[in-house]
């Protein structure tokens, strides 16, 4: 089976790339490596492209449609940010505030629920899940959170519905049967200390949801996720999925800061924060400049001991995240001086698996595959 890879703004067909069609066991996604190369002893045998926020860079995220187009463009996992809502249900959205990802502020019967919230020590106005039940979201449509970047995703505003956990795993395990591979799900709890602060939390919830379906053992297709080391070391209680430690490159974890923990993200990055970390997790989702830094002018340098440092400790390393426009990418691939036209992000993606990271999150899950395909392709094809 072969389907196109979209590789440019709108969907305009480029180069194939072959999908895999067998069944691939979800233990090889956490155990897979090869070990016969000079280059890097610990490259992966087939790194993952999991796709960040569905197929967000060419519909709006956190859709059923977004996740569809991942799966459909290659993706090996989908990836839902996690928030509970007034009931208790787990629905997938970036943030619970959904002013900017959905038409709330349209809706005349919830006027009334803007209000202003401190979230993590930061005052965010909005409309936030936890005020509504999930009956009330439903009623609600998705928008575009980037249209000044994205505008192309704009027409799909309005059509899609907010998703449930259940219904993103439903979906996964449908399109698996479909397309004929595994899909994987990789959620992230989004503010746990927050929700746990107002009674909402999400440890058990996510776990009952795991357990309901399956997805609870070392061996399930599923990756589970937090910026909060203690929410990962909680669902380990719960749960035996596969976990990440997140780590973004400035500050530090909010349940570190509420109980007075100095440790930041970047010390979390280095060996002793890696021996802490693997007694509870199996990986780190890096943000990518703590895998290959950058110089002061934006150019990408050479790798950070990461990679290397996490290998040695039986640690995956899945970095986030890869888009395709020049504001988010290296200086030195960008292409021409528009921010939202698209760069080399081939050569990002290459440069990354040939430094040994294991899975790369990303809004463009199509050209994620096609690199990953190019750079694992035998000399000659």
């Amino acid at each position: 089976m072969r389907r196109r890879a979209v590789i440019s703004g709108v969907g305009v067909a480029a180069s194939a790339a072959v999908l895999p069609t067998a069944l691939i066991s979800p233990a090889a996604y956490a155990s897979d490596t090869v070990t016969d190369t000079d280059r890097d002893r610990h490259r992966p045998a087939r790194p993952l492209v999991i796709g960040h926020r569905g197929a967000s860079g060419h519909r709006p995220e956190h859709t059923l449609g977004s996740y569809t187009l991942a799966i459909e463009l290659g993706a090996d996992f989908i990836e839902p940010d996690l928030v509970p809502t007034k009931d208790g249900q787990l629905v997938a959205r970036h943030e619970n505030e959904i002013g900017g990802t959905t038409d709330v502020s349209t809706k005349p019967q919830f006027a009334s629920r803007k209000t202003t919230k401190t979230v993590d020590g930061v005052a965010v106005t909005g409309w936030f899940t936890e005020d509504f039940t999930l009956a009330e979201l439903k009623t609600l449509r998705a928008v575009e959170r980037l249209p000044a970047v994205r505008p192309h995703n704009a027409i799909y505003n309005g059509i899609f519905q907010i998703p449930t956990f259940q219904e993103v795993i439903d979906l996964a395990r449908e399109e698996g049967r479909r397309v004929g591979r595994t899909i994987g799900v990789y959620p992230e709890t989004k503010h746990p200390t927050y929700f746990n602060s107002i009674g909402l939390a999400l440890e058990p919830l996510v776990a009952k949801v795991l357990k309901r379906n399956g997805l609870a053992g070392r061996n399930a297709a599923a990756f589970l996720q937090s910026f909060e080391p203690t929410s990962i070391r909680k669902l380990r209680g719960l749960v035996d999925t596969p976990s990440v430690v997140l780590l973004d490159q400035v500050g530090q974890p909010f349940d570190f800061k509420t109980s007075g923990d100095p440790r930041t993200w970047a010390d979390l990055a280095q060996p002793a924060g890696l021996d802490y970390l693997k007694a509870f997790t199996d990986g780190v989702g890096a943000t990518k400049n703590l895998v290959i830094s950058r110089d002061a002018a934006g150019n990408l340098q050479q790798p950070t001991a990461l990679i290397r440092d996490a290998h040695a400790r039986g640690l995956k390393v899945h970095a986030w995240t890869f888009r395709n426009e020049n504001q988010f990418l290296p200086l030195n691939l960008r292409t021409g001086t528009d921010p939202n036209a698209w760069g080399n992000i081939l050569e990002e993606v290459r440069t990354f698996l040939a430094a040994g990271l294991d899975g790369v999150f990303a809004d463009y899950a199509d050209t994620a595959y096609l690199a990953r395909d190019l750079y694992l392709r035998p000399a000659g094809r």
